[in-house]
């Protein structure tokens, strides 16, 4: 699946117990579209994202930030410490491209390149697939 979406607030880096890290971010996706009486509405749908192939990424990306991502999209429901049912969507990241418009961090060097793992089948452009 593929989503293009502005980063909602800063990265964060979370160890696990393990010394495993994972990227923890937020992504706001926004929609237009006509209802029938011809009214325009706009629709915001947000994504808790992770990404767990490399702790660097988080530097770049900050609030703002225009990125498209790959990975899959999952839902998750829970009890809230208050009682309520409560409801989220997950997106599992696999690849990162950075489109810009974020601020950048004071103390961030601003990188050659940015850190990207990708599927190797991914840049295949061979599809001989039905549809």
């Amino acid at each position: 699946m593929n989503i293009v979406g502005r980063i909602t607030k800063n990265a964060e880096i979370n160890t696990l117990k393990n010394d495993k890290q994972v990227v923890n971010f937020s992504v706001a996706i926004n929609d237009r579209f006509k209802t029938k009486q011809g009214e325009l509405r706009e629709q915001t749908t947000y994504y808790n994202c992770s990404y767990w192939l490399s702790a660097n990424v988080a530097k770049i990306l900050t609030k703002g930030t225009l990125v498209e991502l790959i990975g899959r999209a999952s839902a998750s429901a829970w009890i809230g410490k208050d009682g309520e049912i409560k409801s989220g969507l997950n997106f599992h990241t696999s690849n990162i491209k950075v489109h810009g418009g974020g601020k950048k961090s004071d103390t961030e060097e601003q990188p050659t390149s940015h850190p990207q793992k990708s599927n190797a089948f991914a840049e295949d452009t061979d599809d001989d697939l039905p549809f």
